[in-house]
């Protein structure tokens, strides 16, 4: 076997950073859904509310997620051909996403509730009461989380080209 010390070979050590990955949406898609719902189980063994557990795996996850999905694959898609969108600056691009997001997280939510109180009229949905806050702020984390990633693959493979 080669030993390294007895041979006196150099061997370069790598950079603690390693290689930047580029962007993949099912991936970026399971950590938007992963990174909230991990947190509001967390929240939820603290203050010990069943609901909050429940809305982490659901209205939480799920909505992060679903915006995760739909805003990577727009970003891929027509995003990258939008010139607004890859020279702004970095943080005013994921600051406009997110607030973005919110407004239709709080439209997701509002149709969402005047949808079941259409459908079923004389329900009283526990979870209901919570899309209000659950919706908006899992859209902002999303979007920042996927607008953020994506910034930099597409700056790291623009400056690889260059």
């Amino acid at each position: 076997m080669h030993d390294p010390a007895k041979a006196g070979d150099v061997y370069p050590i790598k950079g603690a950073r390693s290689e930047r990955k580029s962007f993949v949406l099912w991936r970026e898609v399971i950590m938007a859904y992963l990174s909230p719902a991990i947190m509001a189980s967390i929240g939820r063994w603290i203050t010990a509310d069943k609901g909050l557990q429940i809305g982490a795996l659901t209205t939480i996850g799920g909505t992060s997620a679903l915006i995760a999905a739909l805003l990577g694959r727009w970003l891929q898609g027509r995003g990258i051909h939008k010139r607004w969108v890859t020279d702004t600056p970095h943080l005013a691009t994921v600051a406009v996403m997110g607030m973005t997001m919110a407004v239709i997280g709080l439209l997701a939510a509002w149709l969402t509730t005047e949808l079941l109180a259409i459908s079923a009229p004389g329900e009283s949905l526990a979870w209901l009461s919570r899309v209000w806050i659950d919706f908006p702020l899992s859209a902002i984390i999303a979007s920042t989380l996927i607008t953020w990633r994506w910034r930099n693959a597409i700056n790291h493979d623009h400056q690889k080209m260059n």
